[in-house]
């Protein structure tokens, strides 16, 4: 069994309009391994989360394919392709998406409620241990404009984790937030990442949050660059 979670290959990704064609992605070849924490760092408009987009299933490259633990990821039915992405991967971005009018615990449940298996004591036991984890157990009946920026942030890693995913992908997770609340975050995933032995994939501009990863690759006009 090959050590990679995650391989691309030959990844390009191209946007056409009726006036103009824009590559985004002109071949990029990318390994994960199985509980690394690697950090894909670049300029903005270089192609960041569109590379992180594909890694997770929720956008077709033009060309090249996907690798999950060995299963072509564009070779699966669109149905396949949302079960893989609800129970194979959690995705935090840079703006939390979480509903206004749902509270922290109801949040972080959504994405459980879609598993049929999940029975719902056991899902509410388990988001309070991942609240409890992110150091929000006081927050439980919150709504999301009670909590500052970085509360927000770890609601919407805690529901990225909900489903016990085999890797989180981070979309500048750090991006919204102040340099106090961005350590915390940082403090969380590295957490994640040591002690649950977590696969982690993180886009950042700053060199200085991508240099917490265990290894960085940089990205630059579509290409992994040096």
């Amino acid at each position: 069994m090959s050590d990679h979670r995650i391989e691309a290959k030959a990844v390009h990704k191209t946007f056409n309009d009726t006036a103009n064609k824009l590559e985004v992605l002109r071949g990029i070849d990318l390994s994960v391994r199985i509980n690394e924490f690697l950090a894909i760092q670049g300029p903005s408009g270089a192609g960041k989360s569109t590379l992180l987009h594909i890694l997770g299933g929720l956008d077709n490259p033009s060309k090249g394919k996907v690798l999950f633990d060995g299963t072509d990821l564009y070779g699966l039915s669109d149905d396949e392709r949302a079960d893989f992405r609800n129970t194979k991967v959690g995705f935090a971005f840079q703006f939390y998406h979480l509903l206004p009018e749902l509270n922290v615990l109801e949040n972080v449940l959504l994405p459980a409620l879609i598993r049929s298996w999940w029975k719902k004591k056991k899902a509410v036991d388990y988001a309070k241990f991942i609240l409890e984890y992110a150091g929000l157990s006081k927050r439980l009946g919150h709504k999301p404009n009670q909590l500052s920026g970085g509360e927000q942030q770890r609601v919407a890693i805690a529901r990225a984790l909900i489903n016990n995913p085999a890797v989180l992908l981070c979309d500048e997770p750090t991006g919204n937030l102040d340099s106090e609340n961005g350590e915390k975050i940082i403090g969380l995933l590295r957490d994640l990442h040591k002690k649950e032995k977590m696969t982690i994939v993180l886009v950042t501009h700053d060199k200085a949050i991508a240099m917490n990863a265990d290894r960085v690759v940089h990205l630059k006009d579509g290409v992994l660059v040096n």
